[in-house]
Protein backbone atom coordinates (compact mmCIF):
# COMPACT_ATOMS: atom_id res chain seq x y z
CA UNK A 1 0.00 0.00 0.00
CA UNK A 2 1.36 3.41 -1.29
CA UNK A 3 2.38 5.91 2.14
CA UNK A 4 0.51 8.50 2.48
CA UNK A 5 2.17 11.53 1.53
CA UNK A 6 1.19 15.27 3.51
CA UNK A 7 4.64 16.60 3.52
CA UNK A 8 6.49 17.26 0.22
CA UNK A 9 10.17 18.80 -0.03
CA UNK A 10 12.40 20.10 -2.67
CA UNK A 11 16.01 20.38 -3.28
CA UNK A 12 18.47 21.21 -5.73
CA UNK A 13 22.10 19.63 -5.91
CA UNK A 14 25.30 19.13 -7.50
CA UNK A 15 25.89 21.86 -10.36
CA UNK A 16 23.23 24.67 -10.83
CA UNK A 17 21.53 24.25 -14.62
CA UNK A 18 19.07 27.65 -16.22
CA UNK A 19 15.43 26.00 -15.90
CA UNK A 20 16.03 24.60 -11.95
CA UNK A 21 13.91 27.45 -11.31
CA UNK A 22 11.39 26.48 -13.28
CA UNK A 23 11.47 22.98 -11.59
CA UNK A 24 11.08 24.50 -8.08
CA UNK A 25 8.17 26.61 -8.89
CA UNK A 26 6.50 23.67 -10.36
CA UNK A 27 7.12 21.28 -8.03
CA UNK A 28 5.88 24.00 -5.21
CA UNK A 29 2.77 24.90 -7.21
CA UNK A 30 1.69 21.40 -8.28
CA UNK A 31 2.26 19.82 -4.58
CA UNK A 32 0.06 23.02 -3.30
CA UNK A 33 -2.70 21.90 -5.97
CA UNK A 34 -2.55 18.20 -4.58
CA UNK A 35 -3.40 19.21 -1.13
CA UNK A 36 0.12 18.86 0.23
CA UNK A 37 2.49 21.12 2.39
CA UNK A 38 5.75 22.24 0.64
CA UNK A 39 9.20 23.26 2.21
CA UNK A 40 12.39 23.64 0.74
CA UNK A 41 15.57 23.14 1.51
CA UNK A 42 18.26 24.90 1.09
CA UNK A 43 21.99 23.92 -0.07
CA UNK A 44 21.50 20.44 -1.39
CA UNK A 45 21.73 18.04 0.50
CA UNK A 46 24.30 20.01 3.18
CA UNK A 47 21.45 21.86 3.80
CA UNK A 48 18.93 18.84 4.79
CA UNK A 49 21.69 17.91 7.39
CA UNK A 50 21.86 21.75 8.60
CA UNK A 51 18.22 21.58 8.96
CA UNK A 52 17.96 24.46 6.47
CA UNK A 53 14.52 24.50 5.97
CA UNK A 54 11.84 26.43 4.96
CA UNK A 55 8.13 26.77 4.15
CA UNK A 56 6.86 27.32 0.62
CA UNK A 57 3.74 28.70 -0.95
CA UNK A 58 2.60 30.24 -4.42
CA UNK A 59 4.09 33.45 -3.52
CA UNK A 60 7.67 31.60 -2.78
CA UNK A 61 7.97 30.96 -6.22
CA UNK A 62 6.49 33.76 -7.99
CA UNK A 63 8.68 35.91 -10.52
CA UNK A 64 11.50 32.86 -10.47
CA UNK A 65 10.75 30.88 -13.81
CA UNK A 66 13.15 33.56 -15.55
CA UNK A 67 16.04 33.71 -13.47
CA UNK A 68 18.91 31.32 -14.07
CA UNK A 69 20.38 29.06 -11.04
CA UNK A 70 18.31 27.90 -8.51
CA UNK A 71 17.28 30.12 -5.24
CA UNK A 72 17.33 27.43 -2.95
CA UNK A 73 21.14 27.02 -3.88
CA UNK A 74 23.41 24.14 -4.10
CA UNK A 75 26.77 22.73 -2.47
CA UNK A 76 28.38 19.26 -2.32
CA UNK A 77 28.17 17.33 0.63
CA UNK A 78 30.47 14.46 1.63
CA UNK A 79 28.75 13.50 4.84
CA UNK A 80 25.63 12.67 3.18
CA UNK A 81 27.62 9.97 1.17
CA UNK A 82 27.58 8.21 4.49
CA UNK A 83 25.44 6.01 6.32
CA UNK A 84 25.10 7.90 9.42
CA UNK A 85 24.88 11.06 7.32
CA UNK A 86 21.62 9.08 5.49
CA UNK A 87 20.53 7.90 8.82
CA UNK A 88 20.35 11.30 9.74
CA UNK A 89 19.44 13.30 7.36
CA UNK A 90 16.13 10.96 7.19
CA UNK A 91 15.46 11.59 10.60
CA UNK A 92 15.64 15.18 10.13
CA UNK A 93 12.78 14.63 7.69
CA UNK A 94 10.91 12.72 9.96
CA UNK A 95 11.51 16.12 12.52
CA UNK A 96 10.22 18.54 10.07
CA UNK A 97 7.19 16.21 8.53
CA UNK A 98 8.65 15.46 5.41
CA UNK A 99 7.41 12.42 3.75
CA UNK A 100 8.73 13.01 0.55
CA UNK A 101 11.50 14.83 -1.24
CA UNK A 102 12.05 15.67 -5.05
CA UNK A 103 15.86 16.24 -5.85
CA UNK A 104 16.92 18.37 -8.64
CA UNK A 105 20.43 17.13 -9.99
CA UNK A 106 22.13 14.48 -12.00
CA UNK A 107 23.29 11.04 -10.84
CA UNK A 108 25.11 11.86 -7.76
CA UNK A 109 21.95 13.79 -6.79
CA UNK A 110 19.71 10.72 -7.71
CA UNK A 111 22.18 8.12 -5.55
CA UNK A 112 21.79 10.65 -2.75
CA UNK A 113 17.86 10.28 -3.20
CA UNK A 114 18.00 6.29 -3.65
CA UNK A 115 19.82 6.08 -0.24
CA UNK A 116 16.96 8.96 1.67
CA UNK A 117 14.50 6.26 -0.22
CA UNK A 118 15.80 3.71 1.56
CA UNK A 119 15.54 5.06 4.75
CA UNK A 120 11.87 5.25 4.59
CA UNK A 121 11.82 8.61 2.78
CA UNK A 122 10.03 8.55 -0.75
CA UNK A 123 11.95 10.39 -3.39
CA UNK A 124 11.67 11.12 -6.73
CA UNK A 125 14.59 12.87 -9.22
CA UNK A 126 14.33 15.30 -11.87
CA UNK A 127 17.66 15.45 -14.29
CA UNK A 128 18.55 18.91 -14.05
CA UNK A 129 22.31 19.09 -15.50
CA UNK A 130 23.49 21.20 -18.43
CA UNK A 131 25.70 18.19 -19.35
CA UNK A 132 22.65 15.62 -21.08
CA UNK A 133 24.58 12.75 -19.54
CA UNK A 134 21.56 10.90 -17.79
CA UNK A 135 21.15 7.63 -19.45
CA UNK A 136 17.60 7.45 -18.73
CA UNK A 137 16.56 11.14 -20.23
CA UNK A 138 16.55 12.04 -23.95
CA UNK A 139 16.56 15.76 -22.27
CA UNK A 140 17.79 17.27 -19.39
CA UNK A 141 17.06 20.59 -17.35
CA UNK A 142 19.57 22.99 -19.07
CA UNK A 143 21.10 21.51 -21.62
CA UNK A 144 18.65 23.34 -23.99
CA UNK A 145 20.36 26.95 -22.29
CA UNK A 146 23.57 25.63 -22.04
CA UNK A 147 24.23 25.09 -25.90
CA UNK A 148 22.59 28.59 -26.77
CA UNK A 149 24.97 30.01 -24.97
CA UNK A 150 27.80 28.54 -26.11
CA UNK A 151 26.50 28.77 -29.75
CA UNK A 152 26.06 32.68 -29.76
CA UNK A 153 29.60 32.42 -27.45
CA UNK A 154 31.31 30.67 -30.62
CA UNK A 155 29.59 32.77 -33.02
CA UNK A 156 30.88 36.22 -31.72
CA UNK A 157 34.68 34.04 -31.15
CA UNK A 158 34.52 33.09 -34.66
CA UNK A 159 33.87 36.97 -36.23
CA UNK A 160 37.25 37.84 -34.68
CA UNK A 161 38.89 34.82 -35.40
CA UNK A 162 37.68 35.69 -38.72
CA UNK A 163 39.49 39.31 -38.39
CA UNK A 164 42.90 38.29 -37.63
CA UNK A 165 42.88 34.84 -39.51
CA UNK A 166 43.36 32.92 -36.57
CA UNK A 167 42.36 29.39 -35.28
CA UNK A 168 40.42 29.11 -32.36
CA UNK A 169 40.23 26.57 -29.77
CA UNK A 170 36.61 26.74 -28.16
CA UNK A 171 36.53 24.47 -25.01
CA UNK A 172 33.03 24.07 -23.97
CA UNK A 173 31.51 22.04 -20.57
CA UNK A 174 30.29 18.77 -20.07
CA UNK A 175 32.25 16.39 -17.46
CA UNK A 176 33.07 13.66 -19.40
CA UNK A 177 29.95 13.86 -22.04
CA UNK A 178 30.76 15.53 -25.39
CA UNK A 179 26.70 16.32 -25.68
CA UNK A 180 27.60 20.16 -25.49
CA UNK A 181 30.58 19.84 -28.18
CA UNK A 182 28.75 18.23 -30.88
CA UNK A 183 25.41 20.10 -30.91
CA UNK A 184 27.85 23.19 -30.85
CA UNK A 185 29.79 21.67 -33.19
CA UNK A 186 26.82 21.44 -36.31
CA UNK A 187 25.40 24.60 -35.35
CA UNK A 188 28.74 26.69 -35.33
CA UNK A 189 29.71 24.88 -38.51
CA UNK A 190 32.88 23.75 -36.05
CA UNK A 191 36.16 22.69 -38.00
CA UNK A 192 37.01 19.99 -35.56
CA UNK A 193 35.72 18.36 -32.86
CA UNK A 194 36.72 16.70 -29.94
CA UNK A 195 35.03 14.28 -27.61
CA UNK A 196 36.02 12.21 -25.12
CA UNK A 197 33.63 9.44 -26.66
CA UNK A 198 35.98 9.96 -30.09
CA UNK A 199 38.68 11.60 -29.84
CA UNK A 200 41.95 9.44 -30.29
CA UNK A 201 44.61 12.15 -29.45
CA UNK A 202 46.12 12.56 -33.03
CA UNK A 203 46.73 16.14 -32.86
CA UNK A 204 48.96 15.72 -36.20
CA UNK A 205 45.11 14.87 -37.67
CA UNK A 206 43.75 18.52 -36.53
CA UNK A 207 47.39 20.11 -37.64
CA UNK A 208 47.05 18.93 -40.81
CA UNK A 209 43.27 19.91 -41.14
CA UNK A 210 44.07 23.08 -40.50
CA UNK A 211 46.87 23.62 -42.99
CA UNK A 212 44.91 22.12 -45.63
CA UNK A 213 41.97 24.53 -44.69
CA UNK A 214 44.42 27.26 -45.14
CA UNK A 215 45.72 26.48 -49.02
CA UNK A 216 42.32 26.09 -49.83
CA UNK A 217 41.74 29.89 -49.19
CA UNK A 218 40.00 29.44 -45.54
CA UNK A 219 40.77 32.63 -43.30
CA UNK A 220 39.99 31.39 -40.14
CA UNK A 221 39.73 27.49 -38.14
CA UNK A 222 37.44 26.35 -35.29
CA UNK A 223 38.44 23.62 -33.08
CA UNK A 224 35.09 22.70 -30.68
CA UNK A 225 36.93 20.95 -27.60
CA UNK A 226 35.24 19.17 -24.87
CA UNK A 227 35.73 19.69 -21.33
CA UNK A 228 36.53 16.13 -20.83
CA UNK A 229 39.41 16.28 -22.83
CA UNK A 230 40.64 19.93 -22.40
CA UNK A 231 44.07 21.32 -22.46
CA UNK A 232 42.65 23.98 -24.52
CA UNK A 233 45.61 26.56 -23.83
CA UNK A 234 48.24 23.90 -24.51
CA UNK A 235 46.69 22.20 -27.46
CA UNK A 236 46.46 26.04 -28.93
CA UNK A 237 50.18 26.66 -28.06
CA UNK A 238 51.19 23.37 -30.03
CA UNK A 239 48.80 23.98 -32.93
CA UNK A 240 50.16 27.65 -33.34
CA UNK A 241 54.04 26.13 -32.96
CA UNK A 242 53.64 23.65 -35.65
CA UNK A 243 51.03 25.47 -38.09
CA UNK A 244 52.82 29.19 -37.87
CA UNK A 245 48.98 30.16 -37.81
CA UNK A 246 48.51 32.51 -34.76
CA UNK A 247 46.30 30.30 -32.16
CA UNK A 248 43.89 31.70 -29.23
CA UNK A 249 42.43 29.31 -26.83
CA UNK A 250 39.00 30.56 -25.12
CA UNK A 251 37.63 28.04 -22.29
CA UNK A 252 33.52 29.56 -22.03
CA UNK A 253 33.30 27.77 -18.59
CA UNK A 254 30.73 28.37 -16.22
CA UNK A 255 28.75 31.30 -18.37
CA UNK A 256 27.21 28.11 -19.80
CA UNK A 257 25.06 27.17 -16.40
CA UNK A 258 24.11 30.75 -16.08
CA UNK A 259 21.38 33.17 -17.92
CA UNK A 260 17.75 33.05 -18.54
CA UNK A 261 16.73 29.95 -19.71
CA UNK A 262 15.28 28.94 -22.48
CA UNK A 263 11.64 28.23 -22.80
CA UNK A 264 12.42 24.90 -23.85
CA UNK A 265 13.80 24.40 -21.21
CA UNK A 266 11.19 26.09 -18.65
CA UNK A 267 8.23 23.81 -20.49
CA UNK A 268 10.08 20.84 -19.53
CA UNK A 269 11.63 22.07 -16.63
CA UNK A 270 7.86 22.65 -15.07
CA UNK A 271 6.16 19.23 -17.28
CA UNK A 272 8.57 17.25 -14.79
CA UNK A 273 8.38 19.25 -11.62
CA UNK A 274 4.64 18.81 -11.95
CA UNK A 275 5.27 15.18 -13.22
CA UNK A 276 7.52 14.43 -10.07
CA UNK A 277 4.74 15.69 -7.83
CA UNK A 278 2.17 14.01 -8.93
CA UNK A 279 4.01 10.41 -8.79
CA UNK A 280 5.32 11.69 -5.09
CA UNK A 281 1.37 12.21 -3.68
CA UNK A 282 0.65 9.40 -5.61
CA UNK A 283 2.74 7.75 -2.93
CA UNK A 284 5.77 6.31 -5.43
CA UNK A 285 9.60 6.54 -4.08
CA UNK A 286 13.19 6.05 -5.55
CA UNK A 287 11.46 6.84 -9.14
CA UNK A 288 13.66 9.60 -11.87
CA UNK A 289 11.71 11.35 -13.83
CA UNK A 290 13.05 11.36 -17.46
CA UNK A 291 12.14 12.76 -21.53
CA UNK A 292 11.95 9.27 -23.97
CA UNK A 293 10.46 9.24 -26.94
CA UNK A 294 8.76 12.55 -26.80
CA UNK A 295 6.86 11.40 -23.53
CA UNK A 296 7.62 12.22 -19.70
CA UNK A 297 8.03 8.82 -18.13
CA UNK A 298 9.76 7.60 -14.61
CA UNK A 299 12.25 4.82 -14.13
CA UNK A 300 13.27 2.88 -10.91
CA UNK A 301 16.66 4.99 -9.53
CA UNK A 302 18.76 1.50 -9.55
CA UNK A 303 17.35 0.84 -13.38
CA UNK A 304 18.00 4.45 -14.37
CA UNK A 305 21.48 4.56 -12.89
CA UNK A 306 22.20 1.29 -14.24
CA UNK A 307 21.24 2.53 -18.17
CA UNK A 308 24.10 3.59 -20.43
CA UNK A 309 24.13 6.67 -23.07
CA UNK A 310 26.45 7.11 -25.91
CA UNK A 311 27.34 10.01 -28.81
CA UNK A 312 24.64 9.28 -32.00
CA UNK A 313 26.70 8.09 -34.62
CA UNK A 314 24.42 9.84 -36.95
CA UNK A 315 24.89 12.99 -35.69
CA UNK A 316 29.07 12.45 -35.14
CA UNK A 317 29.20 11.37 -38.70
CA UNK A 318 27.22 14.46 -39.55
CA UNK A 319 29.14 17.07 -37.82
CA UNK A 320 32.39 15.63 -40.48
CA UNK A 321 31.04 16.10 -43.05
CA UNK A 322 28.82 19.70 -42.47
Amino acid sequence: MAKEIKTVAVLTSGGDAPGMNAAIRAVVRKSLDNGLKVKGIKKGYNGLLNEEIIDMDRHSVSDIIQRGGTILGTARCLEFKTLEGQQKGAEICRKHGIDGIVVIGGDGSYRGAQKLSQQGINTIGIPGTIDLDIACSDYTIGFDTAINTAMQAIDKIRDTSSSHERCSVIEVMGRNAGYIALWCAIANGGDDLLLPEKYDYNEQRIIDNIIDNRKRGKTHHIVVNAEGIGHSTSMARRIEAATGIETRATILGYMQRGGSPTCKDRVYASMMGCYAADILAAGKTNRVVGYRNGQFVDYDIEEALNMTKSIDEYMYEISKIL
